[in-house]
């Protein structure tokens, strides 16, 4: 395993940070990063967003606005006419704000000659069964994989591999299009469905990618870069339950402080991935699975943590990605100077994603005020209110609350953990009659 390079031995010549009073650039900033731009604007930068797509993908068009930033570019295909509206703006810096617009924040930031990831690994930081191969091939342990072209031939790997098996886009983002299946039919009947489906960004599926089912505790790294040096701001230890027709839905992520055991470990894991992939700017999120054999990659998101994961992350450690990612882009040398600095503890964070069993008209929440009572409890974000149409919970797009607990006592906060888990379930939704007026 390596280590985040000293900074005074980070090579400036590739693509330099610059401190231009240029704005920044951000590709395909949606509702999960717009702290992040918030972040640059509050820092005395404005932003000029960058849409990869003609059209806002229908998942992010309710929440989608546009009136904080200083333009708003389409990219329509042509990729020097967009650098060119881009480069009028005289950027500071161009970096993704989202999944989808990882590629073309590659290509514009190494076409203008800012701080760049470079294109020659680009596809390998978006497309599943490539960032896979690319780890391996960097001698980092991996999943044994196939890259399927039918649903027999992903039968036959399943057979030959046997136990369960991971069927999955080899494109989209969260757990969108994700399979657990346990048998060669299953796999074949994952092949098929995600073969003819659009993914969450509304694009078809261009490939199906099935890997090994790795055993042991899935955690979260997430990670800031600059010249090459790697900060973890955050980790998180994900919680999991079979639910609704769902195989290992996530239920919460509690996050793992400095000094716990695993911490180190997935942290010099990660930070090999990242090298591995040329990962030498900007924000990570790193999927770990903890196996019995060591750290094994699940998945890499080259981008900025969803979920609004940040504000939490501040909350455990006083730092996270956006202010990190701001000093990368905007101070580098700070942020390089402050690299290795001690990660401290200020409370224990646990985020608990309920799971709706029932679907219908949500009438209330009746055992919320029992979860409000709890002592680390801080805060619910609610998505469907009462009025609103509660779907049942397959996936994180259709999640109907975020519990957000704090507290310095992590015991505390464990058992108030385990209480929410407790609680959501079919006592915690209230259904209008069905055949009542909304």
């Amino acid at each position: 395993m390596t280590i985040s390079p000293d900074p005074s031995a980070i090579d400036e010549a590739d693509g330099s940070v610059t401190t231009a009073d240029g704005p920044v650039v951000m590709v395909d900033v949606y509702a999960p990063t717009m702290r992040l731009a918030e972040a640059f604007i509050a820092a005395g930068r404005p932003v000029v967003r960058v849409q990869s797509t003609p059209e806002v993908p229908p998942v992010y068009r309710a929440s989608f606005r546009a009136d904080i930033f200083l333009d708003n570019i389409v990219h329509e295909g042509d990729l020097k006419q967009t650098a060119k509206a881009v480069s009028a703006h005289v950027p500071a810096a161009v970096l993704t704000g989202g999944e989808l617009g990882v590629e073309l924040a590659d290509q514009l930031s190494e076409l203008l000659g800012l701080a760049t990831n470079g294109t020659a690994h680009s596809a390998a930081r978006r497309d599943k069964f490539r960032q896979m191969e690319t780890v391996k091939q960097a001698g980092i342990p991996g999943s044994r994989q196939i890259l399927a072209e039918s649903a027999g031939q992903l039968a036959d790997f399943h057979r030959e591999l046997g136990g369960r098996v991971v069927v999955k886009p080899i494109r989209s983002a969260g757990n969108d299009g994700v399979h657990f299946c346990e048998t060669p039919e299953d796999s074949a009947a994952a092949y098929r469905a995600i073969a003819q489906a659009v993914n969450i960004f509304s694009f078809r599926n261009e490939g199906v990618v099935a890997q090994e089912f790795l055993h042991g505790t899935e955690y979260v790294v997430n990670t800031v870069s600059c010249r090459g040096g790697h900060r973890a701001t955050d980790v998180w230890k994900y919680t999991k339950i079979s639910v609704n027709g769902v195989s290992n839905r996530i239920s919460g992520a509690l996050s793992v402080a400095p000094g716990e055991p695993a911490r180190a470990a997935l942290v010099a894991y990660a930070f090999d991935v990242l090298d591995a992939l040329e990962v030498r700017h900007g924000p990570a999120h790193l999927e770990i699975m903890l196996t019995p054999d060591g750290p094994r990659l699940v998945e890499a998101g080259i981008r900025l943590c969803g979920a609004d994961t940040a504000y939490y992350a501040r909350l455990a450690t006083g730092e996270s990605q956006v202010e990190r990612t701001v000093d990368a882009y905007l101070n580098p040398t700070d942020f390089l100077h402050r690299l290795g600095a001690p990660h401290r503890t200020e409370h224990h964070v646990a985020m608990a994603f309920l799971t709706s069993p029932v679907s219908g008209t949500l009438k209330s929440y009746p055992l919320l005020g029992l979860v409000e009572e709890l002592e680390s409890f801080h805060n619910a974000q609610t998505f469907v209110r009462p009025g609103e149409q509660l779907p049942l919970t397959v996936d994180d797009t259709t999640e109907p609350m975020m519990i957000g607990l704090a507290h310095p006592d992590r015991a505390v906060l464990e058992r108030d953990f385990a209480t929410v888990c407790y609680l959501d379930g079919h006592g915690f939704y209230e259904l209008e009659p069905a055949g009542a007026a909304s």
